[in-house]
């Protein structure tokens, strides 16, 4: 499992769109990842990953384990969701002082995942 901060891609292409006022939204384009919105501190991001992995344990009998073998992944994938949206205010995320965010790779880690970045506005 890997904990991935995007902020900083995110807010570039917000700075590159020109877009004063209007809408991002975040989409991670996979079954088994998620997008988090939380502070970046060391010791949380563990919390975050032994909090996932206690609540969507392996050896738990899944039917979906019979196919791949990774249906904690697909299941922590639902309940934290796959996609988040910002408002742009003046050209910037509005978002919280400790507010990052964060692709959640719950099958992995992969060499490549892919995240949308739809960025709405004027």
């Amino acid at each position: 499992m890997e904990v991935i901060n995007i902020t900083e891609r995110v807010e570039g292409l917000v700075r590159k769109s020109s877009v004063k006022s209007g809408i991002c939204l975040i989409t991670a384009l996979h079954a088994t990842a998620a997008l988090i919105i939380n502070e970046h501190e060391e010791g949380l991001i563990e919390d975050i990953v032994v909090k996932i992995v206690e609540t969507f344990p392996e050896g738990m009998h899944y039917r979906h384990d019979l196919v791949d073998n990774n249906a904690p992944a697909h299941l922590a994938s639902i309940f934290l969701g796959s996609s988040k949206s910002f408002p742009i205010h003046e050209g910037k995320l509005l978002r919280g002082v400790w507010q990052n965010i964060f692709l959640v790779e719950l099958d992995g880690p992969r060499s490549r995942r892919e995240v949308a970045v739809e960025i709405l506005g004027e």
